[in-house]
């Protein structure tokens, strides 16, 4: 297989992996506290991730990057599992993956901010366009809509642009996978102390499916899938790969209505549709 082709493939696999999370966490909370899944998620790939570049024999990062890694570490491991976890004990996962569709435009931004790209006017329209078909629809959905739920997954996607926009330019020194991992060692402290603070008030009252939930954010949406994400990324190149992150709110509402048989609304599909397309033309014009 062409080195490109296998790029594809494996950001392919990340993509899908990362579809999966939203639902998960939904599961994850009924049996859970948001506090406490999100440290434990931490915890349980922070502890695989040690052993990983234990095994592997990896060289520390040097002190410069500590401050980056931290920013990487607060944005992807602690800020968007947190809140994205306390979005869904107000809203659907179904309704929270229309806001993945701006994922991309978020890292683009920060991109700007922190690589100083000066993309062309056209992209700032189109991705003006794909943020008001999200408020449009926040607005648009009444009561069936939480205002705290939507607040919150829109700090999610902000804090995360900018932990995959510090995380690209680190990766450019440290490697993909390597920095995650040591993101999830650096953190692992912090969030084995969270983990002990909040636990389960009654552990034999967790039903399986919040351990599923749980198993799954840990080991694939917070490791393996930026293994195949980082990989994809190295090998097919940032710009073409990139674009399959696109396909992202289409994969998770399908994994929505056939896991947890939530509705999809023609609205969420219609507005997930508006996010995507805008997006993809205004990384055209990046």
């Amino acid at each position: 297989m062409k080195p490109a082709t296998d790029g594809l493939v494996s950001g392919l696999i990340g993509v899908v992996i990362f579809s999966g999370s939203l639902p998960a966490t939904r599961v994850g909370v009924m049996g859970f506290s948001p506090l406490f899944l999100t440290a434990a998620r931490a915890v349980i790939a922070g502890v695989l991730a040690a052993a990983l570049l234990a095994i592997l024999r990896e060289k520390r990062p040097a002190r410069r990057d500590l401050a980056a890694l931290a920013v990487t570490a607060l944005g992807v491991v602690v800020g968007f599992p947190l809140l994205t976890a306390l979005a869904l004990q107000h809203i659907t996962s179904a309704h929270s993956i229309v806001y993945i569709g701006l994922l991309p435009l978020a890292t683009a931004v920060f991109g700007v901010i922190r690589g100083g790209e000066r993309p062309k006017p056209l992209f700032w329209l189109f991705s003006g366009i794909g943020s008001a078909a999200v408020v449009g629809f926040a607005l648009s959905n009444g009561g069936e809509v939480s205002l705290t739920g939507d607040l919150l997954m829109v700090a999610a996607i902000l804090v995360c642009g900018l932990g995959y926009a510090e995380g690209a330019t680190l990766s450019r020194r440290l490697g993909g996978w390597q920095v995650i991992s040591w993101a999830l060692v650096l953190s692992l402290p912090v969030m084995l102390a969270l983990a002990f603070v909040a636990p389960p008030a009654d552990w034999s009252a967790i039903p399986l499916s919040a351990w599923l939930g749980l198993g799954y954010v840990a080991v694939f949406s917070m490791l393996v899938g930026f293994i195949f994400w980082y990989r994809g990324l190295a090998l097919g190149g940032i710009a073409g790969v990139g674009q399959l992150q696109l396909l992202q709110p289409f994969l998770g509402l399908l994994l929505a209505a056939l896991l947890l048989h939530e509705p999809v609304a023609w609205t969420m599909v219609t507005a997930t549709a508006l996010v995507v397309v805008s997006v993809a033309f205004a990384r055209r014009y990046a």
